[in-house]
């Protein structure tokens, strides 16, 4: 079966638009040229409005683990006092970063399937030898949690030492409520593949002033990823090293298509969509992993029950086109995960379940997948009855 043809439900890469898909297609263009000029401008401005700044905006070729990258080389010295906030395998990915280009990490761990508390968060940072820089992760995709970002932004910014706050907002931005200057994150990162709607290979950094004045006295190694590099050539309207220009040109769509929906229809739209996924999981007899206060809007995470093997229950829904993805780190074949993020409405995740409930029985799971379906739906009818 054709890729196009499946029902891709994983947290990543997702769904691309036709008009997306139309915008990489088109033919290749000089990127030291005016047309790539206008492209990364727009690009840019676009990024920014959209994650609620007026900083830098810095578009680099690569995943969003590159990104993750680029925001600890370039504003942390080797041996600098590093906290990172970890509650599943995304926020243990930054302090690996951190640790591998010698930062001296101390890691605020938090049990899988729970968020980060500001008032342990307060406590810690309160108690502590004071930090260059704390790593937080805004939405945990391994686990399907989200961070009460806005509350641990208050936290960081009344702690000893002024750290700067780093953000991985890879799975967030876009699909999520985020105000970067009203917050005060210094740095957020993000990548095309999320809910930007386009394809993997472009990373995406936002900066502040004191994240840029940090690059000016940090030290850790750095080349490809260098923001300054970046910088001077932003400025031309080009970017130092040959950048993935088909992906830019799908990133400029999906741009263009979230600016056009609005911030606020956007962020509701993914909460309502994630109503309804959660309605039609439990529907399914399956429990949901993360609290109802703290539940990503982009992702939904399932306890697999027991019996049921991941592999060959994978294999079954991958033969009736549905793509989801299992557990990863310590959970792997324990749970599976839903993606709900930019391109997506009810009825695509509505159909994935029904895919699923149908999958389900053959490995003895009683299950209706038309019932969870039709649950799904409902559930996200009642949340947006109130917008219209």
């Amino acid at each position: 079966m054709r890729d196009m043809e499946q029902n891709l439900r994983t947290p990543g890469p997702t769904p691309i638009p036709a008009a997306v898909r139309e915008a990489q297609a088109q033919p290749m263009i000089d990127h030291r040229g005016s047309e790539f000029e206008e492209l990364l401008s727009e690009t840019s401005a676009g990024l920014a409005e959209l994650i609620g700044t007026s900083g830098e905006i810095l578009l680099l070729t690569g995943s969003g683990s590159g990104a993750l990258e680029a925001a600890v080389v370039n504003t942390q010295s080797p041996g600098d006092r590093v906290l990172a906030v970890s509650i599943g395998s995304f926020g243990d990915r930054f302090a690996a970063i951190a640790t591998a280009f010698g930062a001296a990490v101390d890691r605020f761990e938090v049990e899988w399937g729970a968020a980060a508390d500001p008032d342990r968060l307060r406590d810690h940072l309160t108690a502590a030898e004071p930090y260059r820089a704390v790593l937080v992760t805004h939405n945990e995709t391994s686990t399907g949690v989200a961070n009460p970002m806005r509350a641990l932004a208050e936290v960081v910014r009344a702690a000893p030492g002024d750290p700067l706050l780093i953000v991985d907002g890879i799975s967030g931005l876009g699909a999520m409520p985020f105000e970067m200057d009203a917050w005060g994150v210094d740095l957020v990162v993000s990548a095309s593949q999320k809910a930007w709607m386009a394809s993997p290979g472009i990373a995406i950094a936002a900066l502040s002033e004191r994240a840029r004045a940090a690059g000016e006295v940090a030290r850790m190694p750095r080349f490809y990823w260098d923001f300054a590099e970046a910088r001077t050539w932003a400025q031309k309207g080009q970017t130092p090293w040959t950048p993935a220009i088909s992906v830019l040109f799908g990133l400029r769509v999906g741009v263009r298509r979230l600016r056009e929906e609005g911030r606020q229809r956007t962020w509701a739209r993914h909460a309502a969509i994630a109503s309804g996924v959660v309605a039609g999981i439990e529907a399914l007899g399956l429990r949901p992993v993360a609290p109802p206060e703290h539940r990503s809007a982009t992702v939904t995470a399932a306890w697999l029950p027991d019996g049921i093997e991941w592999g060959p229950f994978n294999a079954a829904m991958r033969a009736k086109s549905l793509v989801i993805a299992g557990g990863q780190g310590k959970w792997t074949g324990r749970i599976l995960r839903f993606g709900h993020m930019g391109d997506v409405g009810i009825d695509e995740m509505a159909a994935a379940l029904e895919i699923m409930g149908g999958t389900l029985p053959q490995f003895g799971h009683v299950a209706d997948g038309e019932a969870a379906g039709r649950v799904a739906r409902e559930a996200f009818e009642a949340q947006t009855a109130g917008a219209r």
